[in-house]
């Protein structure tokens, strides 16, 4: 389980060729061809949690643990050794709009992890005796959660900012429900979201993008044409709140937050960039420095932006001593309202793009997150920005931008949950 970021570009090395392809079917297909040992194959698909019903939260992190406890053709024990015998690895995760399944491989074994994932997706039958193993690993892994506050506390306080709409459950679902998902709930799960029109299969590595193709087609072509509209309502806003809840803990684990537009604002970059200049991973960031630099009031203070098909949140999230808590959230308050109310000087905006167009070179090394970025653009824009298009869009924000956008960072919006 992942949360969600701002999409970021592929690498810009010159020898980088991206290509997207349509099968017969359907399905989108991105391959990204970069010099590397190491490849990367996997299936984005446009369904997670809040595509379930109000009886089966959960079932959609649920599939993607499942996925690999058998199919038609193979056991658990075969699925697992098929990539780790080569020195590969498959992985999964779940968010509230996304599955993905994917493996991580030495090059040359691109058409073994197509073979494999295929075969996943189209035949995995979910054994009774394997499920009720996993149920036990969930219900572990649902406790273990709840036992960690500084985790909880962003899934609780999304719940309540997203409070009665598809968004306002938990990834994991709960334990009560892990009974109703037999193997056929599973199955139907699978049939009804992972369709061609709702994946991509994307690929990274040093492979022509077009023998990577033939690869794919080979496996996924064939995959019945069955359109499914996704039943998706954008949550209605709620009032600003304030809760704090206590839990036997040293620590208070803070999250302020506030809906802002989507993924496919024209605010999202003027918004990925108030968010850096907030609370960025730079030790400059204005919280770190008002919290943690000049009064030692915090150990870690950070912001963070999610975008989702019709609707984002900003959340800022700190952990201090219980006794701190509320003057560490005027600090955060005060810091907002200077944010959202004075505009930065050109100088100061300046700054703040250089530190943040760095930070995506920085990203742009990680080649993991590069391919699952490249899929998830692909699933919401049919394309992938280039680090040169994204930079020239970065560079044409001006500071009226920043405070048009920074309206959504008004401390009058946020909400606050504690636990401590």
């Amino acid at each position: 389980m992942v949360r969600p970021r701002l999409i970021l570009p592929h690498d810009s090395m010159a020898t980088t060729i991206t290509e997207h392809f349509t099968l017969p079917n359907g399905m989108r297909v991105v391959c990204v061809k970069a010099p590397s040992k190491v490849d990367y194959f996997g299936v984005a698909i446009n369904a997670g949690s809040r595509d379930e019903d109000a009886a089966s939260h959960g079932l959609a992190h649920f599939v993607e643990h499942t996925i690999f406890k058998g199919t038609a053709r193979r056991r658990a024990g075969h699925i697992i050794n098929r990539m780790e015998a080569v020195g590969g690895e498959l992985n999964a995760f779940t968010t509230k709009e996304e599955t993905n399944v994917y493996s991580i491989f030495p090059q040359g074994n691109l058409s073994r992890a197509v073979e494999l994932i295929a075969d996943l997706i189209r035949n995995s039958v979910f054994p009774e005796r394997e499920l009720a193993k996993e149920r036990e690993v969930v219900r572990e892994e649902i406790d273990s959660y709840l036992d960690t506050p500084s985790e909880a506390v962003f899934d609780d306080f999304e719940n309540l900012i997203f409070k009665g709409s598809q968004l306002g459950h938990n990834i994991l679902g709960e334990a009560s429900n892990l009974g109703s998902f037999t193997s056929e709930a599973c199955r139907r799960w699978i049939d009804t979201c992972y369709t061609p029109d709702r994946m991509v299969a994307f690929y990274h590595g040093g492979m022509s993008p077009a023998r990577a193709r033939d690869i794919i087609e080979r496996r996924f072509g064939d995959i019945a044409p069955t359109p499914s509209s996704l039943q998706r309502t954008a949550p209605q806003p709620v009032d600003a709140f304030a809760v704090r809840r206590n839990i036997d803990s040293h620590q208070a684990h803070c999250v302020c937050g506030a809906t802002v537009p989507g993924i496919y604002s024209n605010e999202r970059q003027a918004l990925g960039l108030l968010t850096n200049i907030l609370g960025g991973p730079g030790m400059n960031s204005r919280l770190n420095i008002a919290l943690r630099e000049r009064r030692g009031l915090v150990y870690t203070v950070d912001a963070s932006t999610i975008m989702m098909s019709d609707c984002g949140l900003i959340a800022i999230y700190f952990g201090c001593d219980p006794a701190d808590v509320d003057r560490c959230t005027d600090l955060v308050m005060r810091e907002l309202e200077v944010i959202s109310t004075a505009p930065l000087t050109r100088r100061q905006l300046n700054a703040a793009k250089k530190q943040y167009l760095g930070q995506l070179v920085v990203a742009s090394d990680n080649r993991e997150q590069i391919a699952l970025n490249a899929a998830r653009s692909t699933l919401y824009f049919n394309r992938v920005p280039s680090v040169a298009e994204v930079r020239a869009q970065i560079e044409a924000l001006t500071p009226d931008d920043l405070l048009h956008a920074s309206r959504h960072l008004s401390p009058s919006r946020f909400s606050r949950l504690t636990l401590g």
